[in-house]
């Protein structure tokens, strides 16, 4: 199963937001890279939660509950929304200074195309982000 990582501000949306209201829109995705992937994404796939910018760190764990639709903010149609759920919060946070220093995540889109919002995780990439955060893989 395909995994992936998203990013976003806390300050603009954070993962205690989607806490709170358990399902959230994923919008105002304005890269074409970012938005394909979205676009790849199928029901039922985990996504990590990363804070960027403040904190810069994985703090948990989503699911797709609908995949890409048109993204509400826009009436232009090159752009797509996905819908998601919280999971699970991560028990220790993973900080990027953190995944910069293991062997086996210095080829993720975290490191190597900083400023893209959304990204695929291989299968093992996303075990040791996991494992870094004192998750249990499902």
């Amino acid at each position: 199963m395909p995994y992936w990582l998203m990013k976003s501000e806390p300050d603009a949306y954070s993962w205690d937001d989607l806490c709170r209201e358990g399902v959230g829109t994923w919008d105002g995705v304005r890269n074409y890279q970012a938005r394909n992937h979205m676009r790849n994404m199928k029901q039922g796939e985990q996504v990590l939660f990363y804070h960027s910018n403040i904190g810069m760190e994985v703090v948990g764990v989503m699911e797709i509950l609908e995949e890409a639709f048109q993204d509400p903010t826009t009436d232009d149609q090159r752009w797509s929304a996905v819908r998601v759920k919280a999971i699970n919060p991560f028990p220790k946070p993973v900080k990027l200074s953190e995944m910069k220093q293991h062997p086996l995540l210095q080829n993720i889109g975290l490191i190597k195309q900083s400023r893209l919002s959304v990204m695929p995780l291989t299968d093992e990439e996303f075990a040791v982000i996991m494992d870094l955060g004192g998750m249990k893989m499902s």
